[in-house]
């Protein structure tokens, strides 16, 4: 039986991974902002089976992150952590640049909140010389999208830290994978007003995420054709990308 813990667990693809493994009766521990959603998604897993454990806090917390993290590390050693909290932000309905609270708070839980999670796993996982860890980016890290700067530049951070940290950690028996998915129909993308190529549902991202790991596959980045899009146009002269991106201009609501 496989421990896994999951940060952003509450909705969308945080939820649709912890249903996913409390199907093959994994041990969980799930972290959230939402004590409610929270409670619901945990009393689902345990319905299906699984082991559940909960912890309601803030990932920018970074003393409580590393006081839960390292707890439940001790008690049951994680083997799969996925860094999965994050925001979305970017060009308001009014038309202005997003509010620099908004993108301040968004740079604080994307990366800081990535760091947070998988800093405290890391002694353990050395120790143990075995473990996954698992940072979901996104498609925007491989092109800067003018209604989304701080996302952008956030998700493009993560991938690099992921990256980087599989190469410094592959010879410890530590994998680590970077997930980029594209559209997925989560509460955070209802969010945003604009064009959604190949969207899908959680759930498939998931089956597609857990193929990836198996495979251990550096980047899951999906789906493929939009994927391998989105990188040839953020290879593009800036001149050239612009124009291709203007079609896909978006506008984001404020979060309900």
């Amino acid at each position: 039986m496989q421990n896994i813990l999951i940060t952003g667990a509450s909705s969308g693809i945080g939820q649709a991974l912890a249903l996913r493994y409390a199907r093959d009766g994994a041990s969980l521990v799930l972290l959230g902002r939402s004590a409610s959603r929270l409670d619901a998604v945990a009393a689902e897993c345990r319905s299906l089976g699984a082991t559940v454990e909960i912890a309601v806090l803030d990932v920018r917390d970074r003393p409580r992150m590393f006081e839960v993290v390292e707890a439940f590390d001790r008690t049951r050693p994680v083997d799969v952590l996925f860094a999965n909290a994050g925001v979305m932000e970017g060009t308001p309905l009014n038309g202005e640049i997003e509010a620099p609270d908004a993108a301040h708070t968004l740079m604080q839980i994307n990366v800081g909140g990535v760091l947070n999670t998988v800093q405290p796993i890391l002694p353990g996982m050395m120790a143990r010389g075995r473990g996954q860890i698992v940072i979901v980016s996104s498609i925007a890290a491989f092109v800067p999208l003018a209604d989304s700067p701080s996302y952008c530049a956030s998700k493009a951070a993560v991938l690099s830290y992921g990256l980087s940290l599989r190469s410094l950690l592959a010879r410890r028996g530590i994998r680590v994978n970077v997930v980029c998915p594209g559209y997925i129909a989560t509460p955070m993308l209802s969010r945003e007003s604009g064009p959604r190529p190949f969207e899908m549902a959680p759930e498939r991202a998931v089956e597609i995420i857990r193929r990836g790991l198996a495979r251990d596959k550096a980047v899951i980045a999906f789906p493929r054709l939009f994927a391998l899009a989105t990188r040839i146009n953020g290879l593009l002269p800036d001149r050239l990308r612009r124009s291709v991106l203007r079609k896909f201009r978006f506008t984001v609501s404020d979060p309900e």
